[in-house]
């Protein structure tokens, strides 16, 4: 039989699984990827760090499965999209890593918002701004390291960076480098002009080559061979974000009727659509695995990882016991306590700077309180990314949902109860690596196309309808909240007025 390994280079995470043709997980193998700080704001990885992450969870899902190399037709990756991971001129590692979360360059896209940079470039590259994007990075790099700048010899995102350490081949892939703001989602090419509109035109010469997902971009070369076990010539695909890769395990469409909710870091509502529309909202669109399709979304890194940062100290000696916590929130009734959780530990989505925090809190509220209003506040805000949402999928009704709370029956009760949807839990808990095996599949030619992989694999196991008794008990608490986090940001702005 043949198989394929899909490789995760996630936030806190480097995953790799192997699968067979039929998308069967027949092994996983994973290690924790460090992250530096060496200074507020700053988030970077250790590029050689990356690459030995890589080949660490590659070693060890081939020792563990006994898989015999030559039987492994094709490896992709899936990864955190956009961040900045430099070669210089001679192909060589351009310091460090610098990943999506950083905001070193806030004050650079706060000046490029106040000159209206937004909407000057959103008709071409259906791009917001924000500190993550390729371009604010490298322009704060051209300010305040001009050496490095002047060394840049390509510039990559995570997975492409991997991918060049697999195969000696430099290239960007698309559904990343989309949403880049170098693009042109329009022409579907490179924009010198926006290069010249964020004043970083220098580094023309360092885009690489654009690749499709499931396009070959290089083979596994000896030296990776030697160090990795992997076959010699083994095929290396582009790969894929890590949001459309959550979108294709989903199992969504262009049918507009289902969205993706992703719930992890990030909160990530997902939808796919032939079409780029005029709404009043600027909607974010990058290239999707298929071609003239579209991936939209709305994104923040307001989700479950301030459930899991939280539950840390909740826990016993730093224990997360989920099924505990489950029942504590379980035996409460919906929405019934005076306790808000704004969840803003790793940023905001409704204003710059914007800090976490509880509000309400009582001497007889207890442990269950605490998290049942941390769960309410990161459905608060998917929710407020989901309105915006339903405003361009008008016809949607179920909500697809990938991530560690779509394991807790209670919370994705509360889940299809605020949002009045249908609610379906997919059976697939290794996303990111999935994703990317399949684009392997389809580029090696298992597949004749992804949407004939996505039928052959993807499927939902539960479906959980919502409680019409508790919308409206939901809803009155979320305008609460709104308004709460429209006073904090009030105090915010008198704080550094």
């Amino acid at each position: 039989m043949n198989y394929y390994i899909g490789i995760d280079s996630g936030g806190t995470f480097m995953k790799a699984a192997l699968f067979n043709a039929k998308g069967e997980q027949q092994g996983l193998a994973r290690v924790s990827a460090s992250v530096i700080n060496e200074k507020q704001g700053w988030v970077e990885r250790d590029l050689n760090a990356l690459w030995g992450n890589a080949v660490d969870v590659i070693k060890q899902l081939l020792e563990t499965t006994k898989v015999e190399p030559t039987s492994i037709k094709g490896l992709s990756i899936s990864a955190q999209g956009k961040g900045v991971y430099l070669l210089d001129k001679e192909g060589q590692n351009l310091g460090h890593g610098i990943m999506s979360s950083d905001s070193r360059s806030l004050p650079i896209v706060k000046e490029w918002l106040e000159e209206g940079k937004a909407q000057e470039i959103y008709p071409t590259t259906l791009q917001t701004l924000w500190t993550g994007h390729p371009v604010s990075i490298i322009r704060w790099i051209k300010e305040n390291d001009a050496e490095r700048y002047n060394n840049i010899g390509a510039v990559m995102m995570s997975h492409d960076y991997l991918r060049y350490r697999l195969t000696g081949e430099v290239a960007a892939e698309l559904t990343n480098i989309s949403e880049s703001n170098f693009f042109n989602s329009i022409t579907g090419e490179y924009d010198k002009a926006l290069l010249e509109t964020f004043g970083i035109e220098e580094i023309w010469d360092a885009l690489p080559p654009v690749v499709k997902p499931q396009q070959q971009a290089g083979k596994i070369t000896a030296a990776v061979a030697n160090e990795t076990g992997l076959a010699i010539g083994t095929p290396v695909f582009g790969g894929l974000f890590d949001v459309v890769s959550t979108a294709i395990c989903s199992g969504i469409n262009s049918s507009e009727d289902t969205l993706n909710y992703v719930m992890g870091t990030w909160a990530v509502t997902s939808g796919i659509s032939k079409q780029v529309t005029q709404e009043s909202h600027n909607f974010v669109y990058g290239h999707y695995a298929v071609d003239n399709e579209y991936i939209i979304h709305e994104a923040s890194p307001t989700s479950a990882g301030n459930y899991e940062w939280f539950a840390d100290y909740l826990g016993e000696n730093g224990q997360i016991n989920h099924q505990q916590n489950q029942a504590l929130v379980e035996a409460l009734d919906p929405a019934s306590s005076s306790i808000y959780f704004v969840p803003f530990l790793y940023g905001s989505n409704q204003g710059l700077g914007l800090k976490s925090g509880f509000y309400g809190l009582q001497s007889h509220h207890t442990k269950g309180h605490l998290i049942q209003a941390i769960w309410e506040g990161i459905l608060f805000c998917h929710n407020i990314h989901l309105e915006r949402m339903r405003q361009r999928f008008p016809k949607a009704n179920i909500l697809k949902v990938t991530g560690g709370p779509a394991s807790s029956p209670v919370w994705m009760q509360m889940l299809a109860d605020l949002t009045g949807m249908t609610v379906e839990i997919s059976d697939v808990d290794e996303t990111g690596s999935l994703g990317a095996a399949m684009m392997a599949m389809v580029g090696a030619g298992e597949f004749a196309s992804l949407e004939e992989c996505t039928q052959a694999i993807t499927n939902s196991t539960s479906r959980i309808e919502p409680n019409p008794e508790h919308y409206d008990i939901y809803q009155k608490k979320y305008k609460h909240y709104q308004r709460l986090v429209q006073l904090f940001k009030q105090f915010e702005d008198e704080m550094h007025a």
